[in-house]
Protein backbone atom coordinates (compact mmCIF):
# COMPACT_ATOMS: atom_id res chain seq x y z
CA UNK A 1 0.00 0.00 0.00
CA UNK A 2 1.48 3.34 -1.05
CA UNK A 3 1.54 6.45 1.12
CA UNK A 4 0.73 9.84 -0.38
CA UNK A 5 1.52 13.43 0.65
CA UNK A 6 -0.06 16.47 -0.99
CA UNK A 7 2.11 19.59 -1.01
CA UNK A 8 1.13 23.26 -1.23
CA UNK A 9 3.66 23.98 -3.96
CA UNK A 10 4.93 27.43 -4.92
CA UNK A 11 7.53 26.24 -7.45
CA UNK A 12 10.36 27.94 -5.55
CA UNK A 13 13.48 26.59 -3.91
CA UNK A 14 11.93 25.63 -0.57
CA UNK A 15 8.93 23.66 -1.78
CA UNK A 16 10.93 22.07 -4.62
CA UNK A 17 13.41 20.71 -2.08
CA UNK A 18 10.46 19.65 0.08
CA UNK A 19 9.33 17.21 -2.63
CA UNK A 20 12.63 15.38 -2.41
CA UNK A 21 12.64 15.55 1.40
CA UNK A 22 9.19 13.99 1.56
CA UNK A 23 10.43 10.97 -0.36
CA UNK A 24 13.93 10.68 1.07
CA UNK A 25 13.44 11.70 4.69
CA UNK A 26 9.75 11.11 5.37
CA UNK A 27 9.34 7.94 3.31
CA UNK A 28 6.35 8.85 1.17
CA UNK A 29 5.86 6.82 -1.99
CA UNK A 30 3.85 9.48 -3.84
CA UNK A 31 4.07 13.25 -3.62
CA UNK A 32 1.50 15.39 -5.40
CA UNK A 33 2.49 19.05 -5.76
CA UNK A 34 -0.41 21.50 -6.03
CA UNK A 35 0.09 24.93 -7.56
CA UNK A 36 -2.80 27.32 -6.86
CA UNK A 37 -3.26 30.33 -9.12
CA UNK A 38 -4.46 33.29 -7.04
CA UNK A 39 -3.36 35.89 -9.57
CA UNK A 40 0.39 35.86 -8.90
CA UNK A 41 2.55 37.31 -11.65
CA UNK A 42 4.47 34.21 -12.65
CA UNK A 43 5.05 31.67 -15.38
CA UNK A 44 4.00 28.30 -13.99
CA UNK A 45 5.79 26.22 -16.62
CA UNK A 46 9.22 26.25 -14.89
CA UNK A 47 7.49 25.15 -11.68
CA UNK A 48 6.15 22.07 -13.46
CA UNK A 49 9.68 21.17 -14.60
CA UNK A 50 11.17 21.72 -11.14
CA UNK A 51 8.45 19.71 -9.45
CA UNK A 52 8.94 16.73 -11.74
CA UNK A 53 12.73 16.95 -11.45
CA UNK A 54 12.40 16.96 -7.67
CA UNK A 55 10.44 13.71 -7.85
CA UNK A 56 6.79 14.72 -7.72
CA UNK A 57 4.48 12.03 -9.03
CA UNK A 58 2.13 14.73 -10.27
CA UNK A 59 2.08 18.53 -10.43
CA UNK A 60 -1.38 20.09 -10.56
CA UNK A 61 -2.34 23.68 -11.35
CA UNK A 62 -5.67 24.86 -9.92
CA UNK A 63 -7.14 28.21 -10.96
CA UNK A 64 -8.66 29.99 -7.95
CA UNK A 65 -8.30 33.63 -9.07
CA UNK A 66 -12.00 34.43 -9.31
CA UNK A 67 -12.84 32.43 -6.20
CA UNK A 68 -10.13 34.33 -4.30
CA UNK A 69 -11.46 37.66 -5.53
CA UNK A 70 -15.13 36.91 -4.89
CA UNK A 71 -14.64 35.38 -1.45
CA UNK A 72 -11.52 36.55 0.43
CA UNK A 73 -10.86 39.85 -1.36
CA UNK A 74 -14.55 40.81 -1.38
CA UNK A 75 -14.94 40.16 2.35
CA UNK A 76 -11.71 42.03 3.10
CA UNK A 77 -13.02 45.07 1.21
CA UNK A 78 -16.35 44.99 3.05
CA UNK A 79 -14.34 44.84 6.29
CA UNK A 80 -11.94 47.64 5.24
CA UNK A 81 -9.36 45.17 6.53
CA UNK A 82 -6.02 46.71 7.48
CA UNK A 83 -3.84 44.90 10.02
CA UNK A 84 -2.23 47.46 12.34
CA UNK A 85 -4.23 50.02 10.38
CA UNK A 86 -1.96 49.61 7.33
CA UNK A 87 -1.51 46.11 5.91
CA UNK A 88 -4.37 44.93 3.63
CA UNK A 89 -3.70 41.24 4.36
CA UNK A 90 -2.33 40.37 0.92
CA UNK A 91 -0.73 37.03 1.83
CA UNK A 92 -3.02 36.28 4.77
CA UNK A 93 -6.03 36.30 2.44
CA UNK A 94 -4.56 33.89 -0.11
CA UNK A 95 -3.44 31.18 2.32
CA UNK A 96 -6.90 29.79 3.14
CA UNK A 97 -7.66 29.57 -0.60
CA UNK A 98 -4.46 27.65 -1.28
CA UNK A 99 -4.85 25.43 1.78
CA UNK A 100 -8.46 24.62 0.92
CA UNK A 101 -7.48 23.62 -2.63
CA UNK A 102 -4.69 21.38 -1.30
CA UNK A 103 -7.04 19.80 1.25
CA UNK A 104 -9.57 19.06 -1.50
CA UNK A 105 -6.94 17.19 -3.51
CA UNK A 106 -5.77 15.34 -0.39
CA UNK A 107 -9.31 14.25 0.42
CA UNK A 108 -9.90 13.09 -3.13
CA UNK A 109 -6.69 11.03 -3.12
CA UNK A 110 -7.11 9.77 0.44
CA UNK A 111 -3.68 11.19 1.28
CA UNK A 112 -2.00 10.53 4.60
CA UNK A 113 -0.53 14.03 4.92
CA UNK A 114 -0.71 17.58 3.66
CA UNK A 115 2.44 19.66 3.49
CA UNK A 116 3.37 23.35 3.47
CA UNK A 117 6.67 25.15 2.99
CA UNK A 118 6.52 27.59 5.91
CA UNK A 119 9.18 28.10 8.55
CA UNK A 120 8.64 28.26 12.29
CA UNK A 121 9.26 32.00 12.29
CA UNK A 122 6.45 33.17 10.02
CA UNK A 123 2.71 33.67 10.19
CA UNK A 124 1.90 31.43 7.24
CA UNK A 125 2.35 28.22 9.23
CA UNK A 126 -0.71 29.22 11.28
CA UNK A 127 -2.73 30.12 8.21
CA UNK A 128 -1.98 26.87 6.39
CA UNK A 129 -2.26 24.49 9.31
CA UNK A 130 -5.45 25.95 10.76
CA UNK A 131 -7.01 25.91 7.30
CA UNK A 132 -5.87 22.32 6.67
CA UNK A 133 -7.41 21.21 9.97
CA UNK A 134 -10.64 23.05 9.22
CA UNK A 135 -11.00 21.45 5.79
CA UNK A 136 -9.50 18.00 6.53
CA UNK A 137 -9.94 17.33 10.26
CA UNK A 138 -7.40 14.91 11.67
CA UNK A 139 -5.03 15.07 8.72
CA UNK A 140 -1.30 14.90 9.44
CA UNK A 141 0.40 18.19 8.63
CA UNK A 142 4.11 18.26 7.76
CA UNK A 143 6.30 21.36 7.63
CA UNK A 144 9.69 20.31 6.21
CA UNK A 145 11.15 23.84 6.40
CA UNK A 146 10.33 23.88 10.09
CA UNK A 147 11.94 20.47 10.58
CA UNK A 148 14.97 21.19 8.35
CA UNK A 149 16.63 24.39 9.53
CA UNK A 150 18.81 24.65 6.45
CA UNK A 151 20.48 27.78 5.17
CA UNK A 152 19.72 28.97 1.67
CA UNK A 153 23.18 27.89 0.49
CA UNK A 154 22.57 24.39 1.87
CA UNK A 155 19.23 24.18 0.05
CA UNK A 156 20.84 25.33 -3.20
CA UNK A 157 23.51 22.65 -2.88
CA UNK A 158 20.86 20.02 -2.10
CA UNK A 159 18.84 21.04 -5.19
CA UNK A 160 21.92 21.04 -7.42
CA UNK A 161 22.94 17.57 -6.25
CA UNK A 162 19.53 16.22 -7.28
CA UNK A 163 19.29 18.07 -10.57
CA UNK A 164 16.47 20.33 -9.47
CA UNK A 165 16.66 23.41 -11.78
CA UNK A 166 15.89 26.16 -9.27
CA UNK A 167 16.21 29.80 -10.30
CA UNK A 168 17.18 31.11 -6.88
CA UNK A 169 20.78 32.03 -6.12
CA UNK A 170 22.54 32.80 -2.88
CA UNK A 171 22.58 36.44 -3.99
CA UNK A 172 18.76 36.73 -4.31
CA UNK A 173 18.00 39.81 -2.22
CA UNK A 174 14.29 39.47 -1.33
CA UNK A 175 11.58 37.02 -0.46
CA UNK A 176 8.49 37.81 -2.58
CA UNK A 177 4.88 36.72 -2.34
CA UNK A 178 2.22 38.11 -4.65
CA UNK A 179 -1.35 37.60 -5.77
CA UNK A 180 -4.00 39.66 -7.54
CA UNK A 181 -4.50 41.83 -4.43
CA UNK A 182 -0.87 42.94 -4.11
CA UNK A 183 2.71 42.07 -3.40
CA UNK A 184 4.70 41.35 -0.20
CA UNK A 185 8.48 41.84 0.01
CA UNK A 186 10.82 40.97 2.86
CA UNK A 187 14.38 39.90 3.74
CA UNK A 188 17.69 41.12 2.33
CA UNK A 189 18.42 44.81 2.86
CA UNK A 190 14.93 45.27 4.29
CA UNK A 191 15.89 43.46 7.49
CA UNK A 192 17.63 46.66 8.62
CA UNK A 193 14.76 48.92 9.76
CA UNK A 194 16.96 52.00 9.34
CA UNK A 195 17.66 51.29 5.66
CA UNK A 196 15.39 52.94 3.13
CA UNK A 197 13.64 50.47 0.79
CA UNK A 198 15.70 50.08 -2.40
CA UNK A 199 13.78 50.99 -5.51
CA UNK A 200 14.52 47.59 -7.04
CA UNK A 201 12.30 45.99 -4.39
CA UNK A 202 9.20 47.40 -6.09
CA UNK A 203 7.52 45.96 -9.16
CA UNK A 204 3.82 46.82 -8.88
CA UNK A 205 4.30 50.53 -8.17
CA UNK A 206 6.35 53.30 -9.74
CA UNK A 207 8.25 55.80 -7.62
CA UNK A 208 5.93 58.59 -6.46
CA UNK A 209 8.66 61.05 -7.46
CA UNK A 210 8.08 60.15 -11.10
CA UNK A 211 4.27 60.16 -10.94
CA UNK A 212 2.38 61.73 -13.86
CA UNK A 213 -0.10 64.58 -13.43
CA UNK A 214 -3.02 63.76 -11.09
CA UNK A 215 -5.80 61.77 -12.69
CA UNK A 216 -9.35 61.22 -11.44
CA UNK A 217 -11.19 57.91 -11.57
CA UNK A 218 -14.77 57.11 -10.55
CA UNK A 219 -15.50 53.89 -8.68
CA UNK A 220 -19.07 52.56 -8.54
CA UNK A 221 -20.13 50.37 -5.62
CA UNK A 222 -23.13 48.08 -5.24
CA UNK A 223 -23.95 46.76 -1.75
CA UNK A 224 -20.45 47.66 -0.60
CA UNK A 225 -18.48 46.05 -3.42
CA UNK A 226 -16.80 47.83 -6.35
CA UNK A 227 -18.52 46.92 -9.61
CA UNK A 228 -17.33 49.52 -12.13
CA UNK A 229 -14.34 51.73 -12.90
CA UNK A 230 -15.04 54.87 -14.95
CA UNK A 231 -18.46 53.53 -16.00
CA UNK A 232 -17.00 50.21 -17.19
CA UNK A 233 -18.49 47.26 -15.34
CA UNK A 234 -15.85 44.70 -14.38
CA UNK A 235 -15.68 41.50 -12.32
CA UNK A 236 -13.88 42.11 -9.05
CA UNK A 237 -10.68 40.35 -10.15
CA UNK A 238 -10.56 42.43 -13.34
CA UNK A 239 -11.31 45.67 -11.53
CA UNK A 240 -8.54 45.05 -8.99
CA UNK A 241 -6.07 44.27 -11.79
CA UNK A 242 -7.03 47.43 -13.70
CA UNK A 243 -6.78 49.63 -10.62
CA UNK A 244 -3.47 48.08 -9.60
CA UNK A 245 -2.10 49.26 -12.92
CA UNK A 246 -3.62 52.76 -12.79
CA UNK A 247 -2.91 53.55 -9.13
CA UNK A 248 0.44 51.76 -9.24
CA UNK A 249 1.68 54.23 -11.84
CA UNK A 250 1.38 56.92 -9.13
CA UNK A 251 3.16 54.92 -6.43
CA UNK A 252 -0.10 54.52 -4.52
CA UNK A 253 -0.14 51.65 -2.03
CA UNK A 254 3.51 51.44 -1.00
CA UNK A 255 3.60 50.32 2.63
CA UNK A 256 6.76 50.12 4.73
CA UNK A 257 6.05 48.94 8.28
CA UNK A 258 7.26 47.15 11.35
CA UNK A 259 4.79 44.33 11.75
CA UNK A 260 3.89 42.40 14.89
CA UNK A 261 3.80 38.76 13.83
CA UNK A 262 1.51 36.24 15.46
CA UNK A 263 4.56 34.25 16.66
CA UNK A 264 5.68 37.11 18.90
CA UNK A 265 8.42 38.86 16.91
CA UNK A 266 8.56 42.09 14.99
CA UNK A 267 9.50 42.08 11.32
CA UNK A 268 10.11 44.76 8.74
CA UNK A 269 7.67 44.28 5.84
CA UNK A 270 7.22 46.02 2.53
CA UNK A 271 3.96 45.83 0.60
CA UNK A 272 2.56 47.07 -2.68
CA UNK A 273 -1.23 47.25 -2.79
CA UNK A 274 -2.40 50.05 -5.10
CA UNK A 275 -5.92 48.75 -5.70
CA UNK A 276 -6.46 47.64 -2.11
CA UNK A 277 -5.46 51.00 -0.64
CA UNK A 278 -7.55 52.92 -3.19
CA UNK A 279 -10.64 50.73 -2.84
CA UNK A 280 -10.60 50.74 0.96
CA UNK A 281 -10.34 54.54 1.05
CA UNK A 282 -13.22 54.83 -1.43
CA UNK A 283 -15.38 52.29 0.40
CA UNK A 284 -14.85 54.02 3.74
CA UNK A 285 -15.88 57.33 2.17
CA UNK A 286 -19.09 55.83 0.81
CA UNK A 287 -19.90 54.24 4.17
CA UNK A 288 -19.46 57.62 5.86
CA UNK A 289 -22.11 59.01 3.52
CA UNK A 290 -24.64 56.18 3.88
CA UNK A 291 -24.36 54.43 7.26
CA UNK A 292 -25.93 55.74 10.43
CA UNK A 293 -23.55 57.07 13.06
CA UNK A 294 -24.00 54.04 15.32
CA UNK A 295 -23.57 51.57 12.45
CA UNK A 296 -20.39 53.34 11.40
CA UNK A 297 -18.90 53.49 14.89
CA UNK A 298 -19.70 49.83 15.60
CA UNK A 299 -18.28 48.72 12.28
CA UNK A 300 -15.06 50.69 12.74
CA UNK A 301 -14.57 48.96 16.09
CA UNK A 302 -14.96 45.49 14.56
CA UNK A 303 -12.88 46.03 11.42
CA UNK A 304 -9.44 45.76 13.12
CA UNK A 305 -10.68 42.70 15.02
CA UNK A 306 -11.60 41.04 11.70
CA UNK A 307 -8.19 41.96 10.26
CA UNK A 308 -6.30 40.49 13.24
CA UNK A 309 -8.41 37.33 13.18
CA UNK A 310 -7.58 36.69 9.51
CA UNK A 311 -3.95 37.75 9.99
CA UNK A 312 -3.65 35.14 12.75
CA UNK A 313 -4.89 32.39 10.43
CA UNK A 314 -8.48 32.01 11.63
CA UNK A 315 -10.28 32.46 8.32
CA UNK A 316 -12.24 29.26 8.92
CA UNK A 317 -13.73 30.32 12.24
CA UNK A 318 -17.27 30.97 13.50
CA UNK A 319 -16.20 34.39 14.75
CA UNK A 320 -15.09 35.52 11.28
CA UNK A 321 -18.42 34.35 9.89
CA UNK A 322 -20.24 36.29 12.62
CA UNK A 323 -18.30 39.46 11.83
CA UNK A 324 -19.09 38.97 8.13
CA UNK A 325 -22.79 38.62 8.88
CA UNK A 326 -22.77 42.00 10.65
CA UNK A 327 -20.74 43.64 7.91
CA UNK A 328 -23.07 42.27 5.23
CA UNK A 329 -26.08 43.66 7.09
CA UNK A 330 -24.54 47.14 7.06
CA UNK A 331 -23.81 47.05 3.31
CA UNK A 332 -27.34 46.69 1.93
CA UNK A 333 -27.55 50.38 1.00
CA UNK A 334 -23.83 51.11 0.49
CA UNK A 335 -24.35 51.78 -3.19
CA UNK A 336 -23.08 54.83 -5.03
CA UNK A 337 -20.07 56.43 -6.67
CA UNK A 338 -16.77 57.74 -5.32
CA UNK A 339 -14.43 60.01 -7.24
CA UNK A 340 -10.75 59.47 -6.44
CA UNK A 341 -7.80 61.60 -7.48
CA UNK A 342 -4.70 59.51 -8.09
CA UNK A 343 -1.71 61.62 -7.06
CA UNK A 344 1.94 61.02 -6.24
CA UNK A 345 1.86 58.30 -3.59
CA UNK A 346 -1.76 58.83 -2.51
CA UNK A 347 -5.34 58.19 -3.57
CA UNK A 348 -7.49 61.13 -2.46
CA UNK A 349 -11.28 60.93 -2.32
CA UNK A 350 -12.61 64.11 -3.94
CA UNK A 351 -16.31 63.32 -4.34
CA UNK A 352 -19.04 60.97 -3.19
CA UNK A 353 -22.70 60.44 -4.07
CA UNK A 354 -25.42 57.90 -3.33
CA UNK A 355 -29.20 57.76 -3.59
CA UNK A 356 -29.11 56.32 -0.07
CA UNK A 357 -27.01 59.11 1.45
CA UNK A 358 -27.98 60.29 4.92
CA UNK A 359 -26.21 63.57 4.25
CA UNK A 360 -28.78 66.36 3.78
CA UNK A 361 -27.38 69.62 2.48
CA UNK A 362 -30.30 71.64 3.89
CA UNK A 363 -29.51 70.32 7.38
CA UNK A 364 -25.73 70.74 7.12
CA UNK A 365 -25.70 74.08 5.29
CA UNK A 366 -25.14 77.47 6.87
CA UNK A 367 -26.65 79.19 3.84
CA UNK A 368 -30.07 80.50 3.00
CA UNK A 369 -32.79 77.86 3.10
CA UNK A 370 -31.17 75.61 5.69
CA UNK A 371 -33.67 73.58 7.76
CA UNK A 372 -31.85 72.59 10.96
CA UNK A 373 -34.22 72.91 14.00
CA UNK A 374 -32.19 75.42 16.01
CA UNK A 375 -34.96 75.90 18.55
CA UNK A 376 -34.62 72.27 19.62
CA UNK A 377 -30.92 72.58 20.44
CA UNK A 378 -31.38 74.30 23.81
CA UNK A 379 -33.59 71.53 25.20
CA UNK A 380 -31.30 68.86 23.82
CA UNK A 381 -28.34 70.42 25.61
CA UNK A 382 -30.26 70.79 28.90
CA UNK A 383 -31.02 67.06 28.93
CA UNK A 384 -27.48 66.17 27.83
CA UNK A 385 -25.99 68.30 30.62
CA UNK A 386 -27.97 66.75 33.49
CA UNK A 387 -25.41 64.07 34.31
CA UNK A 388 -22.50 66.47 33.83
CA UNK A 389 -24.04 68.89 36.33
CA UNK A 390 -24.78 66.12 38.84
CA UNK A 391 -21.19 64.85 38.63
CA UNK A 392 -19.83 68.39 39.05
CA UNK A 393 -22.01 68.97 42.13
CA UNK A 394 -20.85 65.69 43.65
CA UNK A 395 -17.22 66.63 43.05
CA UNK A 396 -17.73 69.94 44.89
CA UNK A 397 -19.39 68.19 47.86
CA UNK A 398 -16.66 65.58 48.24
CA UNK A 399 -13.91 68.21 47.88
CA UNK A 400 -15.25 70.00 51.03
CA UNK A 401 -15.18 66.85 53.17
Amino acid sequence: MTSTAVLAYSGGLDTSCAIAWLKEDYGFDDVVAVLVDVGQDTDFEPAFARGRAAGANDVLLLDRKDAFADEQVAKALLANALYQGRYPLISALSRPVIAEAVAEVALELGAEAVVHGCTGKGNDQLRFELAFKARYPGIRVIAPLRDHSWTRDEELAYAAARGIPVEATSASPYSIDDNLFGRAIEAGALEDPWAAPPEDAFALTASPSSAPAPHEVVLAFDAGLPVALDDEELPLAGLVARLNEQAGAYGVGRIDMIENRAVGIKSRELYEAPAAVTLIAAHQALEELVLTKDELFAKRELEPKWAKLVYDGLWFSPLREAYDAFFAATQRLVTGEIRVSLQAGVAVVTGRRSEHALYAETLASYGTGETFPHDAAEGFLRILALEVEQAAARQRRTARV
